[in-house]
């Protein structure tokens, strides 16, 4: 997308037994991933199905009523908020004929592209593109097929083109498998020869703050904003707390429904994530489904193999947090947007094994406390790797 603010509406649908708002919720994000990619949301359209059309993803009727939105009203994109396949998608595509159709898998895979900077990410974005691209090659040639009249033979032109297409875009994923092989290689080595200090590396759902809480802990300059997917590349940084030193790395967020071509690509690039010490798991307090984030993470953690790690949450942006007053003659039980902070915090803190702790790392609060308890974890390790310094004790 450009930057000159094109205009999208978002679908989505809901399935039996799901929260109408948590549909509102994910569309809201789909809506946050577009603007991060350049363009402004316009409307959102929900529609209730007990699956999606196999054919259409939503009913004929509401797609008819899209279609006729965007056409009175300019619209540049069409966003679904699941994985479209590829007959959904050109049959969506005849009847909403003046607004590209994307999917989200497509919408993220254009933000990756964007914020890729190093040739190492590029790369990776660019495997996850064809493989993405590869099971949809069939329907971008039946155009041609009009082109057969009446000959009655099976090797039209446009099959002939579907095959080249595919050798093509395989020969290109061969390569580009073949090229971060070599640099998984170099990265590998480079860690090795980091030597055996403490190795703790920041997860989290994107946008939660990581590399805000990287720079404020490295004391380094890294490019933090309020866009989903602002940092790409692993960055790792050597820490000394009280004269204990660790690596601290900081990677790619993770979100919901993120593209399987996504996480098999970044694999590699996570390698930071699965030969940590301790994870630390970045949560945003303030997000109304923060809870439902931290699962997305537990989940990619295990997809990647690497949740069978001691891992400290942190509840990062207290400072932006808000509850709601409970009226105590509302029909509605009581939830937890109605707890206080203080309440939040004793209810996770009673309930968690799992060591934690609330801070806002743009406003620097709890960061003393951090600090040390970080010191605490990493001299654990550091003596029993290092029986022999006597400085830190």
């Amino acid at each position: 997308m450009e930057e000159s603010k094109q205009k999208a509406v978002f679908v989505g649908i809901i399935k039996n037994g799901e929260d109408e708002r948590k549909v509102k919720e994910y569309l809201d994000e789909l809506e946050f991933l577009a603007e991060t990619a350049g363009s402004t949301g316009v409307k959102q359209f929900i529609q209730k199905l007990d699956k999606p059309e196999s054919s259409t993803y939503i009913r004929s009727g509401k797609l008819k009523e899209i279609a006729e939105y965007c056409e009175e009203n300019k619209i540049d994109y069409v966003i679904f908020d699941d994985e479209l396949s590829g007959i959904q998608q050109r049959n969506i595509e005849k009847v909403i004929k003046h607004s590209a159709v994307i999917d989200r898998t497509s919408l993220i895979l254009e933000i990756f592209a964007q914020r890729a900077k190093s040739s190492y990410a590029k790369m990776q974005v660019e495997l996850a593109r064809y493989n993405y691209l590869l099971p949809r090659l069939a329907g971008m040639w039946t155009h041609l097929e009009r082109q057969r009249g009446g000959q009655g033979t099976r090797g039209g032109m446009g099959e002939t083109q579907i095959e080249i297409d595919r050798r093509i875009v395989k020969d290109k994923i061969t390569r580009l498998k073949e090229q971060l092989k070599k640099v998984d290689k170099q990265m590998a080595t480079q860690r090795g020869n980091r030597g055996q200090l403490v190795r703790l590396s920041l997860v989290g759902y994107t946008n939660v703050g990581k590399s805000t809480l990287m720079n404020l802990l490295a004391k380094s300059d890294i490019f933090a904003e309020n866009k989903l997917f602002a940092t790409l590349d692993t960055t790792v940084r050597k820490v000394v707390i009280e004269n204990v030193p660790f690596l601290l790395s900081d990677t790619v967020g993770f979100i919901r429904k993120l593209p399987t071509q996504l996480i098999e690509a970044f694999k590699s690039t996570l390698d930071e994530v699965r030969e940590a010490d301790i994870l630390i798991h970045v949560v945003d307090i303030s997000a109304s489904d923060f809870e439902e984030q931290m699962q997305v993470v537990e989940q990619t953690l295990r997809d990647i193999d690497a949740h069978n790690k001691p891992i400290f949450v942190i509840f990062n942006k207290v400072d932006n947090y808000k509850f709601i007053e409970y009226d105590e003659f509302s029909l509605e039980p009581k939830g937890k947007e109605h707890m206080s902070l203080n309440e939040l915090k004793n209810s996770w803190i009673a309930k968690e094994k799992t060591p934690c702790i609330f801070i806002s790392a743009k406003e620097k609060i709890g960061i003393d406390k951090l600090r040390k308890d970080i010191y605490k974890m990493v001299a654990e390790i550091h003596a029993g790797r290092y029986p022999f310094d006597n400085f830190l004790w």
